[in-house]
Parts: structure tokens; C-alpha cells; sequence
């Protein structure tokens, strides 16, 4: 596998170039036009076969054939872009108000050079590797809309695989390669609860049937839920982002809502807290002579990598980048991803690429306006992508 590596050092310029053209014009959401023309252009450059466009919106997929028998690896790039104005001073920043500040412009790029990789290695690849570009994953929006729209079909994928750079795990540094064991990255789901009472003068509370009061209440009795009816050792947040109610100073409002997130490790967990915030809220409601209309918005399941296929995938990169070089994540982040969706369906992992360097000046965090990748550690994922599709099924 030294060889693929070496490949992909000979292609640095290429895949550098892909990312720094994809950090020009980055794009929002399932709105990503310009990204996706892009891509297909260079997939059309280099032969790629079966090239799909508008999957689920503007998402792309790619096929590259072996020359041998074998099963169908999906290898998933996310593309979509953030609303922020740039501040990094590059000479290939963006100038249209939004950034690539989560490092998707590498994702794609590293996919790109294992798709060109790849397509020079027909011969050695057992059956078929089918890219997947994927718009809209920082509104988790994407995979799914592209698995609805029939991406993991025709071929069927067996497996995914996907990568995330940067520096999300403190403990993952420049060129390095992190992995973990079952559950990565946490369900996102989304809640509003609208308190419903009777208005009223605020100098008058008997009259009136006061919906902040059980607002008030309901914040506090929801934290409990974790505190309280929830393992210590289950990780569960719920976090309350907004509370709007009332119009002014001296009237009782007749509505007072509140909207939050729910992030769990476990699909059991996940369940009860749903259940739990609907009763909660509507007792504290009725309780107050009120009544409560909850809302519940599931969003990306907990991204759980399997265990045996990580595996398979840790003694590759060992062999590709060497043992000091490849690290088990110690714990989960309680952030979300939508690759999560393709994982649900599917056995694969879903690992972490090391690509800030403090010594080039890399400090700065994801979704900062001043966050960065070093671009040396890019053919490091090229080469896993590629490498891990012509070995896997061994």
C-alpha cells in the first residue's frame, strides 16, 4: 500500500487545486450548482463512468469498475459550505459572503484524487466503487435526501466509508488518522413546544391563564429528564436555544414557545427522550390550567461505525501510515453528522483525517471564519480511500 501512497503524493498538485477551486465558490444547503458542475467536470475529465447528476438536488455520484469480481464500495464526500464571510486572507478565499470553514472543499477533493487513483488501477479493483457527493450535509439535509432519491442503488453499495479533516479530536493531529468503535457522533433532533394559556393583564394574573409561567417551569423540568430518569453513564444533551413569548411589559401573552435539541448516543435513549419531553410538557401545561402542542423533528441517527469493518479498516491505515500514526478516539462528540443515514443502511466507518497544522499557523476551530487546512496531509486521504477500496475485500 506504500505504492498508493506514493501515488497520490504524485497527484498533491491536482487534488490541491480541485480544493482551492471548490474554496472559490462555496455554496449552501441542496443548492450547491456550481460545486456539483464542477465536479463532474473533472469526473468526466478523468473517465469516470455512470456519472449521475441532481441526486436528491445537486448531489453527484460516480462509478469506477475493476476488472474484477466483487461487491460495491460507497465512498461518501460531503460539499456544501457555511454562512460565513472568510477571513483567512488566501489568495483563493471566497469572495461571495460564505466559506468552506468545515474543510468539505477537502472532502471532495480527496475523493476526486481516489476516484483518479482508482480509475488507473481498474486492473487490481474487485468490483465497484461508487462515489457519492453530497451536498447539504451542515443542515443534515443531504444523505437523505440523496438515499431517497435511489443513490445507494445500481449498483447496490455494500459498504461506505467517509472522512472528516480537520481538527474536530484534539487528539488527532497533522497526518494522522483517527478511529472509533461504535458510536462516533451523536442524533440530532429538533424539538418546539408552544405553550398555549389565555392573555391577560399583567396586573391581573387570576384572569388569565399565564403560558411563560409554564414555560418557566417546563425549561427546568426538562433537565431533568436527564438528571434525574437517565443513566450518569447514557451521554444525552437537551438544550434549550430560543424562548419567545409576549409582546409587552404588562400583558399576559396567550402563546410562549420554546425550540431545542435533543443529541443521544443510543437509539433507546433517543426514544425515551422524545417520550419523556412530550409528557413532561404537557403536564407542566395542564398542571398551570394550560395545554402544551410539541413538535418532534428526528434528525440524523447516531452515527455508529461497526465494529468488525472498522477493524479492517484500522489494520489498512496501520499498514498504509504506520501504527504511530493511527489512533483510536477515546470518546464521542455529541455534534452530528448525516453520514450517519448511509451507516444506518449500510456497514462501514466513518474515520478522522488530521489536517490542521499549529505550526503553519492552523489553530483556529471548524465553522471559524478563520479556519484552515494544511494541504500536505490531502494525499494522506486520497491514499486511505483508494487504497482501503482495492484491499477491502481481501
Amino acid at each position: 500500500m506504500q505504492r498508493i501512497l506514493e501515488e497520490a503524493k504524485k497527484i498533491s498538485e491536482e487534488i490541491t487545486g480541485w480544493r482551492r477551486h471548490l474554496h472559490e465558490i462555496p455554496e449552501l444547503g441542496l443548492e450547491t450548482p456550481k460545486t456539483a458542475a464542477y465536479i463532474v467536470q473533472e469526473l468526466k475529465k478523468m473517465g469516470a463512468e455512470d456519472i449521475r447528476e441532481h441526486i436528491g438536488g445537486w448531489g453527484v455520484s460516480a462509478l469506477v469498475k475493476g476488472e474484477k469480481p466483487g461487491k460495491t464500495l460507497g465512498i461518501r464526500a460531503d460539499c456544501d459550505a457555511l454562512p460565513i464571510k472568510e477571513e483567512t486572507g488566501l489568495p483563493f478565499a471566497s469572495k461571495n459572503g460564505l466559506m468552506h470553514a468545515c474543510g468539505h472543499d477537502a472532502h471532495a477533493a480527496m475523493a476526486l484524487g481516489a476516484a483518479k487513483l482508482l480509475l488507473a488501477s481498474k486492473a487490481e479493483l474487485a468490483g465497484t466503487v461508487k462515489f457519492i457527493f453530497q451536498p447539504a450535509e451542515e443542515n443534515v439535509q443531504g444523505a437523505k435526501a440523496m438515499i431517497d432519491d435511489g443513490v445507494m442503488e445500481n449498483p447496490h453499495v455494500d459498504a461506505l466509508i467517509g472522512l472528516h479533516t480537520g481538527c474536530l479530536w484534539k487528539e488527532i493531529g497533522p497526518g494522522e488518522i483517527g478511529v472509533r468503535f461504535g458510536s462516533m457522533m451523536a442524533a440530532v433532533d429538533r424539538f418546539v413546544v408552544t405553550f398555549k394559556g389565555k392573555g391577560g393583564h399583567g396586573a391581573t394574573p387570576h384572569l388569565a391563564v399565564d403560558p411563560v409561567t409554564m414555560t418557566a417551569t417546563a425549561v427546568l423540568e426538562l433537565q431533568t429528564i436527564l438528571s434525574r430518569e437517565l443513566s450518569p453513564l447514557d451521554s444525552a444533551v437537551l438544550t434549550i436555544g430560543r424562548i419567545e413569548g409576549g409582546r409587552a411589559f404588562n400583558i399576559i401573552a396567550e402563546n410562549c414557545v420554546i425550540e431545542g435539541t435533543v443529541r443521544t448516543l443510543n437509539p433507546t435513549t433517543r426514544a425515551f427522550v422524545e417520550e419523556r419531553i412530550r409528557t413532561v410538557a404537557s403536564r407542566v401545561a395542564e398542571g398551570m390550567r394550560g395545554d402544551a402542542e410539541v413538535a418532534y423533528e428526528a434528525g440524523p441517527p447516531a452515527l455508529i461505525n461497526n465494529a468488525d469493518f472498522t477493524r479492517k479498516f484500522q489494520a489498512f491505515a496501520t499498514g498504509l501510515a504506520g501504527a504511530e500514526k493511527v489512533k483510536e478516539i477515546g470518546e464521542p462528540t455529541m455534534g452530528g453528522e448525516d453520514v450517519a443515514y448511509f451507516l444506518e443502511m449500510v456497514p462501514g466507518t466513518f474515520f478522522v483525517h488530521g489536517g490542521c497544522n499549529p505550526e503553519k499557523g492552523q489553530v483556529y476551530p471548524h465553522h471559524n471564519p478563520k479556519f484552515d487546512l494544511d494541504e500536505e496531509t490531502f494525499p494522506l486521504g486520497t491514499a486511505l480511500f483508494a487504497g482501503f477500496a482495492l484491499t477491502w475485500q481481501n
